[in-house]
């Protein structure tokens, strides 16, 4: 009995295997399928607040970067729903976040390559071909190549982790059901888009009137993101190029350094929100308006009736002590390779930092044979910048990685447009005049 082997096993169906998928749709002689272990498709449904919208365009779809032509696309989207008149007059900057979900279902639903309640328990090589196992029994699936897009895991804060269910909820998890907070003493932990949410649904009585709500942050402000066009160009295919190819310290150093282009709140968030807390005291006359504590790092969290949480002021280094009934956390997520890998953690090459390295086509650096390819989709901030775990570049990395399976460039990934030089065409290791003086910023930047 032969086995049928797959060109491409994908793990995990979230928005970037979907996009792999989706631009796989349009090459038949290709046999690929992707394996999840949900039932159907769904993009984060407890984070779908109202009036959430993405802070990245609607043109960076699934397909759209690599292939405008491609029937998976959002524009596409909109004129089978009829909506794209609609949309236009509409004249909105960004989606909501409700409305991508949709679309990404409706792309879900038309790809025959998706196989839903198959969750793969164990990936071995051998022979040549990786062998996917499955939780529920299902026969083995048997693949040349994988591609690794398990999605992201909610990171708790070190002061969190002992706490018993129910006392603290990620916000990941906060939509999928019902909640009342009334009358409750909230308190929001992270400073980034998604606490900003939270504060206005919270704020709105999205979840009942709690009787206080504070909301911490470490950063030293509830910082703007920073959406100029030359920050965009750090979500662009050149400068993944430029970055791919420096030393990892210094990619560690820049990652850090541009924080702000892809963890800040949308102005328009802001603006919104420091509206709502200016017209808060009128329209709530009596109850205690919300406060807001930036430069807050929880260092302690001690369970109880209501819980005692021990934070450190970053700006005068003091110890404060506050009291709450629910901790709401908006403490962004962690990524790292699903578990049914650990078969091949020992032929894994790892960075300094105990990453797994990466080629600049995602896949994996790895003791295996140069024609098997493990591709990854999100893990790669650190080897190819801020731009890989956003949306901004699924498409176009989505098309590196079916170039690279293909063998061939079929889909155009080069870039050309604003002519901004990243690297050095003549470099040097020291500078060649000796009395050049050297400036730099505390993060080892330089500046000038």
């Amino acid at each position: 009995m032969t086995k049928d082997i797959l060109d491409l096993a994908g793990i995990g169906i979230g928005p970037f295997n979907l996009s792999v998928a989706a631009l796989l749709d349009q090459h038949p002689n290709v046999n690929a399928a992707f394996f999840d272990s949900k039932p159907a498709f769904s993009w984060h449904p407890g984070m779908q607040l109202p009036g959430a919208r993405l802070q990245t365009s609607c043109l960076k779809d699934l397909v759209t970067g690599a292939d405008p032509c491609n029937r998976h696309s959002f524009l596409n989207y909109l004129v089978q729903h009829r909506r794209f008149y609609p949309f236009l007059s509409a004249d909105m900057t960004a989606i909501s976040r409700r409305e991508f979900a949709d679309y990404l279902g409706w792309v879900a639903g038309r790809l025959p390559s998706l196989r839903f309640s198959h969750g793969v328990e164990s990936v071995r090589f051998e022979d040549g071909l990786f062998e996917l196992r499955f939780v529920n029994g299902q026969a083995p699936v048997y693949a040349r190549n994988l591609c690794i897009g398990t999605g992201i895991r909610p990171n708790i804060p070190p002061a969190c982790e002992a706490l018993p269910p129910g006392r603290s909820l990620h916000c990941i998890h906060l939509m999928e059901r019902a909640r009342d907070f009334t009358g409750q003493h909230v308190a929001v932990v992270g400073g980034g888009q998604s606490g900003a949410e939270v504060m206005l649904g919270l704020m709105d009585g999205l979840w009942g009137q709690p009787a206080s709500i504070r909301w911490f942050s470490r950063r030293a402000n509830f910082e703007p993101l920073d959406e100029t066009p030359f920050t965009n160009l750090y979500f662009s295919p050149g400068y993944v190029d430029a970055f791919q190819g420096l030393p990892e310290n210094r990619r560690r150093e820049l990652v850090h350094y541009q924080k702000l282009a892809s963890d800040g709140i949308s102005p328009d968030t802001l603006q919104t929100l420091y509206q709502r807390l200016y017209e808060y005291p009128l329209e709530h006359p009596g109850r205690p308006a919300p406060e807001l504590l930036p430069g807050r790092s929880l260092y302690a969290v001690t369970d109880g009736a209501p819980m005692n949480l021990l934070t450190r002021n970053r700006l005068d280094d003091r110890f404060e002590e506050f009291r709450a009934d629910q901790l709401l956390l908006c403490t962004g997520f962690d990524h790292g390779l699903p578990s049914c890998l650990s078969p091949l953690n020992t032929r894994l090459h790892l960075d300094t930092m105990g990453r797994p390295s990466l080629g600049k086509a995602f896949n994996l650096d790895w003791d295996g044979p140069a024609d098997r390819a493990i591709y990854t989709v999100n893990q790669g901030r650190f080897s190819h910048g801020i731009a890989e775990s956003q949306l901004s570049l699924t498409s176009w990395r989505s098309a590196v990685i079916v170039n690279h399976l293909l063998g061939e460039e079929h889909y155009p990934v080069a870039e050309q447009g604003v002519s901004v030089r990243w690297r050095s065409e003549t470099a040097h290791d020291n500078p060649p005049m000796e009395d050049v003086p050297k400036k730099m910023s505390p993060s080892g930047i330089e500046s000038i």
